[in-house]
């Protein structure tokens, strides 16, 4: 399983930015893709995920009508559209994927490269 995210960079706060994620090797019908962030000197934390065969995302509360995810059955790749970006956005976003498994949740297990999203204020 390959994972290529891209698309990071330096953006002023309140502009725009959109995050690629290339998958390879997995069974996509039954995975759920998913993006995470990690903060110079805190923990990762979820941002958003869907299921790959369709069905609706979800999304942390602090990115809530700002971040969309989308997938591109196609091309195989997975996207995070963020719009309204703010400083505190900064972070290392990583994609990843993983099955859903039963009474536990989305295990995600298989995770991509960082990409560096810079918010300057």
């Amino acid at each position: 399983v390959q994972l290529q995210a891209s698309g990071g960079g330096l953006v002023q706060a309140g502009g725009s930015l959109r995050l690629s994620c290339a998958a390879s090797g997995l069974t996509f019908s039954s995975h759920y893709m998913g993006w995470f962030r990690q903060a110079p000197g805190k923990e990762r934390e979820f941002v958003t995920g869907i299921r790959w065969s369709g069905g609706s995302a979800y999304y942390a509360d602090s990115v809530k009508g700002r971040f969309t995810i989308s997938r591109d059955n196609a091309k195989n790749t997975v996207y995070l559209q963020m719009n309204r970006l703010k400083p505190e956005d900064t972070a290392v976003y990583y994609c990843a994927a993983g099955p859903l498994v039963h009474g536990t949740g989305v295990e995600y297990k298989y995770w991509g490269q960082g990409t560096q999203v810079t918010v300057s204020s």
